[in-house]
């Protein structure tokens, strides 16, 4: 280098290249929000999660493709369509979870069509926004340069928001709050857009009326946000809703009505007041009593407390593990005063541990023995929730079972699921462990099926704790009888490769809901 001549610095940014390049960020932010809003509520209500996710995923990416493809028409008056196409984006973008959300409560049977249809809308607008950035950009901004700004600010908005939306923003505002908070982002992009380009645009008094109507009506969707999520659970859920919630892991729904208070995990009952007591007698009793001298137990999910109730009548228990992904639940069931009177303040109780964490990896991870293991999980309707019914869990769960101990898992109806039933049958004993398979009568979900699995044969107890309201030592025997139209039928083992559980129990239950 010559020392003589002088370096010339690299020129610093223009303030509208800084500004289109901050609007990059909040433009890929705001779409990937709605992308993933649209992938939640779709698993919520539809099931499925991998599915849903995948489909909305694939969709949303070809319409942007077809947005950008469009956008080649876009010739004159580049600031105007971006934004008039910001506005749109905020509008249908940021009402699309409250939309969804109303319509599955009030047209359920239009719910995939409008999803879809919002999804590919999005998407087309979302595609249409960089192209036209980069056009404005080029005026000012040398190729090689433009591109890789954009792409990098496109990309980590793209990345904070990835990061934000499971940890922050859906368990702290609700997916209808965040839509709108991200909506009034993409119409404050088309404000700023209106204040940079104003000596450009044609027609600026009608695009800042527009501006200001977007703002407007997002502003009173925000603030009305919750009248409007509680008017579409109180029309889903018939009875008022008295408690909602929606962490990283699922949306939680306590609902008040005539037949008590029901609890509600992504729209599928959990348990309902009036009956819950059949279910989880049926659960734990013929596992604990046939066990015999039951000391040290672990419960898996069960986060509401009432299997810990039931297991918390035996005197000589000295100690309970209760495992429970979502920390929300435990904290709910502990802390309402409504709620934790229906488990009897069982987590409150000095003889449990509550260790909030996934079931799959404690299993794989603790190197404790338990007498007893009661397996209380949702039914498998996606494929996060099926790997806690597969031989590699119950691998892992036959290693922390003592040589004398047992280990029951609710196992969904064997009336209407009967494949899927005997699917869990047949996928315990692939792992060499004997199943005692029986099933209940419980109103608010029908016949519904458990399994005992052990390495010794199963016998029934001679004896059941006092003040139980369901079960007694002479109705036992039936429960493990199965009629012929509940009789076991061949079946495959559903493993972590293959996940046929989910597949099946979609299908069965499908039927019924046609």
């Amino acid at each position: 280098m010559d020392p003589a001549r002088p370096v010339r610095a690299a020129p610093s940014p223009r303030p509208l290249e800084v500004a289109l390049l901050a609007s990059v960020f909040v433009v890929a932010a705001c779409g990937l929000v709605y992308e993933l809003a649209a992938g939640a509520l779709a698993s919520y209500v539809l099931g499925d999660s991998v599915l849903q996710f995948s489909t909305v995923i694939g969709a949303y990416l070809f319409a942007m493709g077809v947005g950008s493809w469009l956008s080649r028409f876009f010739e004159r008056q580049l600031p105007a369509h971006f934004l008039r196409i910001e506005l749109l984006v905020a509008l249908v973008g940021g009402g699309m979870p409250a939309i969804l959300f109303l319509a599955n409560a009030w047209l359920p049977g239009a719910f995939r069509v409008l999803l879809y249809a919002l999804v590919l809308s999005v998407g087309v607008l979302v595609g249409l926004e960089i192209p036209l950035v980069m056009r404005m950009l080029r005026r000012n901004v040398a190729l090689k340069d433009l591109v890789s700004q954009v792409l990098t600010f496109d990309y980590l908005g793209a990345l904070a928001v990835s990061v934000a939306f499971p940890l922050v923003l859906v368990p702290q505002l609700g997916l209808v709050r965040t839509g709108l908070l991200f909506g009034l982002m993409n119409a404050a992009v088309a404000l700023w857009a209106l204040w940079m380009f104003r000596h450009e645009l044609r027609r600026v008094a009608a695009h800042a009326i527009a501006c200001v109507l977007t703002l407007g009506t997002l502003g009173a969707a925000l603030a009305g946000a919750q009248r409007i999520t509680t008017l579409a659970e109180d029309k889903f859920y018939q009875d008022p809703v008295v408690f909602a919630a929606t962490s990283p892991y699922q949306r939680i729904v306590v609902t008040h009505g005539r037949a008590g208070h029901r609890l509600f995990l992504n729209g599928n009952l959990q348990f309902a007041e009036r009956d819950e007591y059949r279910y989880h007698e049926a659960l734990v009793h013929p596992a604990m009593s046939g066990h015999g001298a039951p000391r040290k137990v672990a419960v898996l999910g069960g986060g509401d407390g009432m299997a810990v109730r039931e297991v918390l009548r035996y005197p000589g228990v000295e100690s309970v593990t209760l495992v429970e992904l979502d920390p929300n639940m435990t904290r709910l069931f502990s802390t309402h005063d409504t709620l934790s009177r229906l488990n009897g303040g069982s987590l409150a109780s000095p003889k449990l541990r509550i260790v909030n964490t996934d079931a799959f990896q404690w299993l794989q991870q603790t190197d404790e023995m338990f007498d007893v293991i009661i397996v209380d999980f949702p039914d498998p309707t996606n494929f996060s929730i099926g790997k806690l019914y597969t031989s590699s869990f119950y691998a892992a769960m036959e290693q922390r079972l003592a040589a004398s101990g047992y280990a029951v898992i609710q196992t969904t109806s064997p009336l209407v699921a009967r494949q899927s039933f005997w699917t869990v049958v047949t996928t315990i004993e692939s792992v060499g462990l004997q199943a005692a398979a029986y099933h209940a009568h419980v109103p608010s979900f029908g016949e519904w099926g458990y399994v005992i699995a052990s390495r010794r044969p199963y016998r029934l107890p001679q004896q059941l704790p006092p003040g139980l309201r369901f079960l007694t030592t002479e109705s036992l025997a039936p429960l493990f009888d199965f009629p012929r139209d509940m009789a076991r039928v061949p079946a495959e083992v559903n493993r972590l490769s293959n996940q046929v559980l989910v597949t099946t129990y979609e299908r069965e239950w499908g039927k019924v809901q046609q």
